[in-house]
């Protein structure tokens, strides 16, 4: 599956109607954010089960402002509406597939769970 493109609009309802969602940070004029995006790519391509979008930067700054972005490329990944991963920094392809796998086998009841006791 290709990547999405995603804007302050379509932001809310694509983590509503996807289990897992990948977001890249990015802007044109970034060199890292150039390298990473065939990876990323390519990830999208093997994982059709998960939504990977991308958010230009410069074209959506009222977003990349709420989503506290200040290094690009900076990768997130949701579960369940839930932010479970934020890294600054292009990843290479071992290191996506890792994150990819470990958000796949997060147990998110566990998560909320161990949320819920953590104190005020």
């Amino acid at each position: 599956m290709a990547t999405i493109d995603l804007t302050e609009h379509s932001f809310a309802q694509t983590l509503e109607n996807n289990e897992i969602v990948f977001v890249d940070f990015w802007a044109a004029w970034c060199g890292p954010c150039r390298m990473f995006a065939p990876t990323y790519g390519k990830a999208a391509e093997r994982h059709p089960d998960i939504t990977f979008a991308k958010v230009d930067t410069e074209a959506e700054q009222a977003l990349a402002a709420a989503a506290k972005i200040t290094s690009i490329p900076t990768l997130m990944a949701f579960k369940d509406k839930t932010l479970v991963f934020s890294q600054p920094g292009a990843l290479n392809a071992t290191g996506l597939e890792e994150v990819i796998q470990a958000v796949k086998n997060l147990d998110m009841d566990k998560l909320r769970a161990d949320a819920a006791q953590q104190p005020a």
